[in-house]
Order: C-alpha cells, then sequence, then structure tokens
C-alpha cells in the first residue's frame, strides 16, 4: 500500500494563509455589499465565524463553502442568487422575506457597472466550484413557445410534481390562488373559502347555469360552485394528476352527474359555441402568453352565450418597477416555464378586442401577499415531510418562489386582478345590475 507524504510545515503554513486569505475577502465583500444591511441580516462563514457579530437577526446567510459569495454575486443576476440557494452554496435561516428585502437593493447595485467592476477583482479572489448538473430540476422545452404541445409540458412541469406535495401546505380544498381576506387574521382555509364564494358572487351565478373554469386545479372552485350555487360545472386542466384527484373529490361530494373535469386544451373547446352562462380562469391566464391573449378572451366570447359573463383573475405587473432581471428569470426558468404575466392595459385591450365589455376590475394584491406568506410559513414547517415526495432543491425551489412572490405582491412590484366582462347582446344590453350591492350583501 502506497503511503501518502505528509504535507511539510511550510505547506501546512502556506494553506492556512491562503484560508485566512479567503476569509479576509470574505469580509471585505460583506462589508462592501451587506454592510447597509448588517442590522437586518447577518452572516455564518463555513467555519462558524460570524458576520459583523453574533447579534441575533431577523434572518442569517449561512455560507457553505468559502467560493459562496462567488456562487452568488459573480454574475450580477436574480437567477444567479437564486441558484445559489437552490443548490446549497449557501442558506437562509429566520426570515427569508427579510433577505429579499435586501436582496432588492443589491441588485439594484450590482446592475450599476462601476459598482460590478469595484467588487469582481474581490469576488474573482474567491475559489468557485465545479459546474452544476442542473438537470433534476428544469423544465424540458419543445417547439415554439405556446404551441399546444409545449404549453402541456410548461404546465404539466410544475402542477404534475405531486399531488401530496401540494396537500402539505395548501388548504383542505387545495385552492392554489389567491385566497380572500376580510381580516389579516383569517385562517388560509377561511379566506379560500371566502374567496370561492366571491368568485361565485361575481358571477351572479344561479341554479342550473352552466359554469365553465379555465385551468380548474384540483376541482376547488367547480365543486364549490355545484355544492354551493346549484350550477352545473365543468373544469378543464392540462393536468392529469390534478383532474384525476378533482374525479375522486367530485364522486365524494356525489356532484357526479352536475361537475365533470376533463383534460384538455382551452383551445380545444372553440367548437362548444354559446354553451355556458359564465365562464371563469384563477391564475390560468398567465401561462397563455401576451402574443396569444386575444384568441384566449375569443374562445371564451364564443364559449358563452349572449349576456354571459366571464371572471378572468390573474396576475399582472404592479407600478412599482422590479429589479432589473434581463438576463434571466428564476420564475421562468425554474417554476413557470412560458409564463407571462403582462401590464393590465395588455389584458383588458385583448379582452374588449375579442368583443367583451368591462364591468369591473379589482386589483387584490394584498389579498395574495397574506395568501402567499400563509403557503411559505406552511412549507417551511413541513420541511421533512416534503422531502418524502420531492428532492432538497425542489423543495428550495418553492420555498423561493413563495418567498419571492409574497415579496413582490407586498412591494408592489406585481398585482392580482378579477375582472370581470360582459358578452352583450345586440341591443348593447348586458342584464347586469346597476350596482355592485348584491356582491357584499
Amino acid at each position: 500500500m502506497e503511503v501518502l507524504p505528509h504535507p511539510s510545515s511550510a505547506e501546512r503554513s502556506a494553506r492556512e494563509r491562503s484560508r485566512k486569505d479567503v476569509e479576509r475577502q470574505t469580509f471585505r465583500l460583506l462589508d462592501e455589499i451587506l454592510g447597509q444591511s448588517s442590522d437586518t441580516v447577518g452572516v455564518r462563514l463555513w467555519n462558524g465565524k460570524a458576520w459583523p457579530d453574533d447579534a441575533p437577526r431577523p434572518a442569517r446567510l449561512v455560507l457553505q463553502h468559502p467560493g459562496a459569495l462567488a456562487e452568488m454575486f459573480s454574475a450580477g443576476t436574480e437567477a444567479g442568487v437564486a441558484e445559489a440557494y437552490i443548490y446549497n452554496d449557501f442558506d437562509i435561516e429566520g426570515d427569508i422575506d427579510a433577505v429579499l428585502d435586501v436582496a432588492d437593493g443589491l441588485l439594484a447595485r450590482l446592475s450599476d457597472w462601476k459598482h460590478k467592476l469595484k467588487l469582481a477583482g474581490l469576488f474573482l479572489a474567491l475559489p468557485h466550484r465545479e459546474l452544476r448538473h442542473l438537470s433534476g430540476v428544469l423544465p424540458h422545452r419543445t417547439g415554439s413557445r405556446h404551441s399546444l404541445e409545449r404549453d402541456r409540458e410548461a404546465v404539466t412541469f410544475h402542477y404534475d410534481l405531486s399531488n401530496d406535495f401540494y396537500r402539505l401546505w395548501l388548504d383542505r380544498r387545495m385552492v392554489y390562488s389567491c385566497a380572500y381576506f376580510e381580516s389579516p387574521d383569517d385562517k388560509i382555509d377561511d379566506a379560500q373559502k371566502q374567496k370561492l364564494d366571491y368568485l361565485c358572487t361575481k358571477l351572479r351565478l344561479r341554479p342550473r347555469e352552466r359554469l365553465l373554469d379555465f385551468g380548474c386545479g384540483w376541482g376547488g372552485l367547480i365543486v364549490h360552485a355545484a355544492e354551493h350555487f346549484g350550477v352545473h360545472a365543468t373544469g378543464i386542466t392540462l393536468s392529469q394528476r390534478q383532474a384525476d384527484l378533482a374525479r375522486e373529490r367530485i364522486r365524494a361530494k356525489g356532484l357526479h352527474e352536475t361537475v365533470e373535469v376533463r383534460v384538455c386544451d382551452y383551445r380545444d373547446l372553440s367548437k362548444e359555441a354559446g354553451k355556458y352562462d359564465a365562464a371563469v380562469s384563477v391564475g390560468m391566464a398567465e401561462h397563455v402568453g401576451r402574443e396569444q391573449l386575444p384568441n384566449y378572451f375569443a374562445i371564451a366570447h364564443t364559449l358563452l352565450r349572449t349576456r354571459g359573463v366571464f371572471l378572468n383573475h390573474a396576475i399582472g405587473e404592479g407600478v412599482i418597477a422590479r429589479p432589473d432581471n434581463t438576463a434571466g428569470s428564476f420564475i421562468d426558468r425554474y417554476v413557470f416555464p412560458d409564463g407571462d404575466i403582462p401590464p393590465l392595459l395588455i389584458m383588458l385591450g385583448a379582452a374588449e378586442s375579442a368583443g367583451f365589455e368591462i364591468r369591473d376590475v379589482e386589483n387584490l394584491r394584498e389579498h395574495y401577499a397574506l395568501t402567499l406568506r400563509h403557503w411559505l410559513r406552511r412549507l417551511e414547517a413541513r420541511r421533512d415531510d416534503a422531502l418524502a415526495f420531492v428532492s432538497e432543491e425542489t423543495y428550495r425551489i418553492w420555498r423561493l418562489y413563495l418567498a419571492g412572490s409574497a415579496h413582490g405582491f407586498r412591494r408592489g412590484h406585481l398585482a392580482v386582478y378579477q375582472t370581470l366582462l360582459t358578452k352583450l347582446d345586440e341591443s348593447g344590453s348586458g342584464n347586469l345590475p346597476l350596482t355592485r350591492r348584491d356582491w357584499y350583501a
């Protein structure tokens, strides 16, 4: 057996100097990039040392190896920081939202080329890790953007992840969209029921009317509408796993004669003209793509009877500009491939171009921030259970996605609009009440 030589005292001394050099370089970088935020975020190094000290703070970054800062910030992009977290170059202890507040300002400073150039030498002096293998958590994309095949791949990438995983942190109905809070103290189960009631009330559903739900998820809305408002409901989804669970719930409720779920694309329904009294889309339009929105609304318009109503609930751009992420979006890369959240004016213009009259627009931004905070805390509390269904990297992706989205809605980078549209008859009548009083009675 070959005996490896022991390092000489000179070699040991050189290694020790190198370790100390990396440590000093790391502290210099932390002073430069986080010095203004030291009251909010602290840092623990790979060797246990703390920056700026050991005092408790809302959040703490844990650098897992000497090159962690280089992996986090040398690219100067949102996706670069996100990938460093996903692959455990660093961890986040405590309130992740506090870290995101700091990251907003930091990425803005790194977009200044003079400041970035100043930091470049410091980053280059840190060790770098080998390239990662990303295939396990990235979507597979084929065909042209928003083709039928590619949209199906994009949707199933996100929603077919694991029913059991989603069940851990969603409400008991598994409603995966913005809840409606009467008070910030509402429980998520109550807030989601209030949202379902609110949607049905805005649509003014009546017994035996026919309702179509674009992107019905696990069936929460169509089951609620049939059970409490007496409608005949059809839901569509591209996710077979969602459809299977939704059908189980429909059978369990004894609603199989009045509620159905189909696995199909909204573009497959164009032949069902005038079949529905009301239609609803909650969190589905974000998958359509702005170039497809006129066709999306045109199909919805065709499917409705005259004087029918369509409630479109969709995320849009907020009025507060987000830090530039043109170099690559974490959400598009890891969470919602090909997702699109256009400004409200583009959405409304597409609806009007299809012949809809716009009757009401409401922004529920604060409600979505509260919803996402509930989801995040529930996911964090069930981390060990989640790892039975998804990988550590996927858990980290979802933790960051929920926290980042909550942050975006809270800060005004994102909005969520409920838009009520009606299909007028030839006389210009939409047969709607003069006021909204019945929504709040």
